[in-house]
């Protein structure tokens, strides 16, 4: 008999929402491995496979848009406008296709991280919908100007509707959701050795010197690697392939590897706003150094909840793009808060999740 059947919705919009709902159902199949998968998104499947190393089934759907990006910071707001009314325009459409395959398979709980047609989706199943984020795209739309009002407020409707949120740290208030529950910080675990892994590559400069540069998944072009050259006793560390070949930058390769495996390795992370990566680096206490993000209204939240709970430097885009990175010699401020952050949000939201599978079949 086949076990209970959770899906997993996740928004089509960089990496990181891909990973973090990747690193949940893990947490889930490790604790009950009865449970059968469904992954709907279009993100890509070796990138789940890296978090998810177990059976699962890949649904490639799409259900929304997030922003265009043609880079991990640039926004291309016509095209995200263009897609958004589309996809509300279809809306029953797709709400009735996808219902219908939710029944058809036999889905006992939607989770969604976090499409905003997932609660309608659901409960056109007459199932329950739960989903998990810090931010909802209705706060993301409102802030890029007011043609994005109406579909800000079509979203918040929709979110509306959802029977139960898991909200994770640095989060706006996310106030359209009427059930809110606070948890801890999610995300990978390393899989490797620090020795094995200096070993493997060869690092033999120390930790207190090696940094960790990470962009986000759709990668960033205006990286200057040149400053690099100022720094020759230093060892750099980069997911970007194809980026100088320089003495002291080492391109971890892609496959097998991800940042959380290699930030025990380094003393910083630079990295632009991003929750998974936020979120990974506090989870194994290692500094932050990031720029900042104004134009996309997630960045300041980010931004302010990393400042109270992680060893940080917080950077302007100049200071990266066109310094001299002279940052790196500079004292990391302190968190500003004293009490630790929970860290232990991938085990709530997986206890909840399998204490109402065990009900539902």
């Amino acid at each position: 008999m086949p076990g209970p059947t959770l899906y997993l919705a996740i928004t089509n919009h960089g990496f990181g929402h891909a990973t973090r709902a990747a690193a949940i159902a893990a947490t889930i199949k490790a604790m009950q491995p009865e449970v059968e998968l469904v992954i709907a998104t279009t993100a890509p499947q070796w990138l789940l496979n890296e978090y998810l190393p177990t059976e699962y089934e890949y649904r490639p759907v799409a259900f929304d848009i997030g922003v265009v990006q043609p880079d991990s910071l640039a926004m291309d707001l016509p095209a995200t406008l263009a897609k958004l009314q589309a996809i509300q325009a279809h809306q029953q459409d797709t709400i009735a296709a996808e219902a219908k395959y939710l029944k058809q398979r036999g889905v006992n709980l939607v989770l969604a991280d976090i499409p905003p047609l997932a609660p309608a989706i659901a409960h056109a199943a007459d199932i329950p919908c739960w989903m998990v984020s810090n931010f909802g795209w209705d706060f993301i739309y409102r802030a890029l100007g007011p043609e994005f009002a109406p579909a800000a407020t079509w979203i918040s409707d929709c979110f509306s509707q959802c029977d139960r949120l898991f909200r994770l740290p640095f989060h706006e208030p996310m106030s359209a959701f009427p059930v809110v529950e606070d948890v801890g910080l999610t995300g990978g675990n390393p899989r490797y050795g620090v020795d094995d892994l200096r070993q493997q590559w060869n690092l033999t400069i120390p930790r207190d010197r090696t940094v960790l540069l990470t962009f986000g998944g759709l990668s960033l072009q205006a990286i200057p690697y040149g400053r690099l050259a100022q720094f020759p006793d230093w060892q750099f560390l980069t997911f970007e392939q194809d980026a100088p070949d320089l003495p002291n930058l080492f391109k971890v390769p892609r496959q097998g590897f991800r940042p959380v495996d290699v930030m025990p390795l380094c003393s910083r992370i630079v990295s632009k706003p991003g929750f998974s990566t936020f979120s990974e680096a506090c989870r194994l206490a290692v500094p932050i150094i990031t720029i900042t993000r104004d134009d996309f209204a997630e960045g300041p939240v980010l931004v302010n909840g990393m400042q109270d709970h992680s060893w940080h430097r917080v950077l302007t885009p100049d200071d990266l793009f066109h310094g001299d990175w002279q940052f790196l010699h500079q004292p990391l401020d302190p968190p500003r808060m004293a009490q630790a952050i929970a860290k232990n949000g991938n085990e709530q939201i997986a206890q909840a999740v399998i204490t109402y599978l065990a009900t539902a079949v």
